[in-house]
């Protein structure tokens, strides 16, 4: 039983080469040969068509710098848009050799993921049902989940208790009982259990932690922190008929009808909404860099603008944490909102010495700091190349168009920016981090002890918005 994560956050990757825009007479003459999914299935194809040749060169350097490395024999569990993104991400990692995909919608999702794979020289079996797949494919080391949040407690118990390791997206679970029973089915088996927060190992948002924070204390005594997600309106997806899953089998894998296992997301019970899809990346991160989990959280959503009949959880949240920090009390105010994509997705960290703006993206805020006037200079941090030299801002009494600034205004501080460039796909570090453990060669950059800290942080918020009122967080909540 497999349903397949099929509208998780799969963010544009960066890529040395953009693919060629087409024109409108390529595109008509296109869409005769795709009658599957029409202009959209068109589009989506020659966008796969790109990706896989970016692949292939990835897989080549790949099977090229294998030799020595132990194969690791993996599973793919959920086959939709964020498994394809892993399954992506991990054909550039040496050493992988993926025996069997699973997912229910074996009309599309799976058909396409196995024919992908066999395409890069992977013989894979096909499977609705993961039992199946656990039972048969007695050679599996790992099994990488990627299924609607409210199946991943049960896949991932299953596959720990059938002697795999697992990786699986976040968030852990839908539920805090979900993801405690994955936390002591890890122990009690003794293998690996990786949830997906993969900013955890992006190696900018490790420079900043180990470095900018803690070796250099760049940003002194972090006071407040902002951080946001949004996104433009987007249609609900969709099935054409050929491929719509029956009825019965869509029952019998926990969803109504086929609207509802397309846009899962959507749905209490199935998973959290905005708040838990995009939030929890970045919840994850107020709570690592400053070395405390939250004490209290008060929180505002509702359905502004999609129907409730299908969207049920809130599409706009707005939620402000406190924190007890080892330097004294903090707050953290974060936003979701999926009716208006202006300004993308970062988080700020404002300290008494200096700023942090971060994000996973490479294309906006990758990493620029600003050094309050009044803290000491950076002159070592840049020579040992912590941080770039700072761009000059210059402050000036009048502007060029010969307005007056006030007298109470700020000094504009110095902007730095973070000498760290992430070149392969936002997952690839978080799974080789994986793999590596998997290895013997390295410890887990989030355990799922750690996972369930952050499933708590986040979780709370859609408790706070019905409650109308200020959550408290008791310290014995955080652990398992």
């Amino acid at each position: 039983m497999a349903g397949s994560d099929d509208s998780e956050d799969t963010k544009a990757q960066p890529a040395p080469h953009e693919p060629r825009v087409l024109g409108r007479r390529e595109v008509l003459k296109g869409l005769s040969t795709v009658p599957a999914l029409g202009l959209f299935g068109y589009a989506w194809q020659r966008q796969r068509q790109y990706q896989q040749s970016r692949a292939e060169e990835a897989v080549g350097t790949a099977n090229a710098s294998a030799d020595g490395l132990q194969e690791i024999n993996i599973a793919l569990l959920g086959a939709g848009a964020q498994g394809q993104v892993l399954t992506d991400a991990m054909l550039r990692i040496p050493g992988l050799r993926f025996r069997a995909v699973c997912d229910v919608w074996t009309e599309y999702n799976q058909r396409r993921v196995v024919n992908s794979l066999k395409r890069f020289k992977h013989e894979v079996n096909g499977y609705e049902d993961y039992r199946e797949m656990l039972d048969k494919e007695k050679a599996l080391d790992a099994v990488i989940i990627a299924t609607p949040d409210f199946w991943h407690a049960q896949h991932a118990i299953d596959c720990l208790e059938a002697g795999k390791h697992v990786y699986c997206e976040k968030e852990m679970s839908n539920t805090l009982e979900g993801a405690r029973s994955m936390v002591a089915a890890a122990r009690k088996s003794g293998h690996l259990l990786q949830i997906g927060h993969q900013r955890r190992s992006n190696p900018r948002y490790l420079h900043c932690y180990e470095k900018l924070l803690h070796e250099a204390k760049l940003l002194g005594r972090i006071v407040t922190v902002h951080g946001q997600w949004n996104r433009a309106v987007t249609p609900d997806l969709g099935a054409p008929d050929r491929y719509v899953i029956p009825l019965a089998r869509l029952k019998q894998y926990g969803f109504k009808d086929m609207h509802q296992f397309r846009n899962w997301r959507w749905y209490k019970g199935k998973g959290g909404g905005p708040i838990v899809d995009l939030g929890s990346h970045q919840i994850d991160i107020y709570s690592w860099f400053l070395g405390v989990n939250p004490s209290h959280v008060m929180a505002s959503g509702g359905n502004l603008y999609y129907d409730r009949a299908t969207h049920e959880w809130y599409d706009t949240v707005m939620a402000v944490y406190d924190y007890d920090t080892p330097l004294g009390p903090a707050k953290a105010y974060y936003q979701t909102q999926t009716t208006n994509g202006s300004q993308g997705y970062f988080e700020n960290f404002m300290g008494d010495q200096g700023t942090l703006l971060i994000s996973e993206s490479e294309v906006n805020y990758a990493g620029l700091l600003y050094r309050d006037p009044n803290a000491p200079a950076w002159d070592e941090w840049v020579q040992k190349g912590y941080v770039n030299a700072p761009k000059e801002q210059e402050a000036k009494a009048k502007s060029d168009s010969g307005a007056i600034a006030d007298v109470r205004e700020s000094v504009a501080p110095d902007q730095h920016t973070v000498p760290v460039t992430l070149r392969d796909p936002y997952h690839q570090p978080h799974l080789q981090n994986f793999f590596d453990a998997v290895r013997g060669k390295a410890k887990l950059n989030c355990p799922a002890e750690v996972a369930y800290e952050t499933a708590v942080a986040v979780l709370k918020v859609n408790e706070a918005i019905e409650a109308k009122s200020r959550v408290s967080f008791r310290p014995e909540e955080f652990k398992v």
